[in-house]
């Protein structure tokens, strides 16, 4: 799976604004024209400047439209969180299923598929982790997926773990802990722009390394 590198999106945020404007919401999906306005804002001008006020006018329709589907900012923000996840597993479903390799290749194909999403995703990335996330405990489906996607690297772990090549002895949502941690922070310097390295390099370097850690002790 092709890591996206972020440098190559900047010139198309305006662009992808204008087009906003152009296509002013009449009919259809307004839920998804709002997510849509909302996740322009937080790429062009970051979470704090997202009210429900920006969002119905970037999307075209009355200031009191919004709350037909989202009581608050904090309502949207899950919302958009919830589409994130739904979408980082997708990503990470379908480096698994490219994925022609053993328990240890799947495992290192879930972490290209977290990257994978974060680079492609920034906006979507930001509101899922960012200071300004929504408090998962007010919104149950977002929890739920957000328990589902971490769920895919403890079974990859668990895999792992019963072909000896990751130990044992230790809880495998202990190992996913490990795992996630080591993989969002390189999607969260490739989001920022702090790493110069191609995207995809950095990716296949920090997979192999983190997880050859995870192997099972010798002796």
């Amino acid at each position: 799976m092709r890591v996206s590198d972020p440098r190559g999106r900047a010139k198309n945020r305006n662009q992808a604004g204008k087009s906003l404007r152009r296509k002013r919401y009449h009919h259809g999906d307004l839920p998804r024209a709002l997510l849509d306005a909302a996740l322009h804002i937080v790429e062009t001008r970051g979470t704090e400047a997202l009210t429900l006020r920006a969002v119905a006018r970037l999307a075209g329709v009355s200031q009191a439209a919004p709350y037909r589907h989202f009581a608050s900012k904090e309502a949207i923000l899950a919302a958009v969180a919830e589409d994130g996840f739904r979408s980082l597993m997708a990503a990470m479903q379908e480096s698994l299923d490219a994925c022609g390799e053993g328990p240890l290749g799947r495992l290192r194909a879930v972490g290209l598929g977290y990257v994978t999403f974060a680079t492609s995703h920034p906006s979507h990335f930001r509101v899922m982790f960012g200071r300004e996330r929504a408090d998962r405990s007010t919104f149950p489906s977002l929890r739920q997926v957000a328990t589902d996607t971490l769920g895919i690297v403890v079974e990859a772990i668990s895999d792992c773990q019963r072909a000896g090549l990751a130990r044992s002895e230790e809880p495998a949502a202990d190992l996913a802990l490990t795992a996630w941690s080591c993989v969002h922070g390189l999607s969260a310097l490739l989001v920022d722009g702090v790493l110069d390295k191609p995207a995809a390099e950095i990716a296949e370097m920090v997979t192999r390394d983190l997880f050859l850690g995870l192997g099972a002790r010798q002796g």
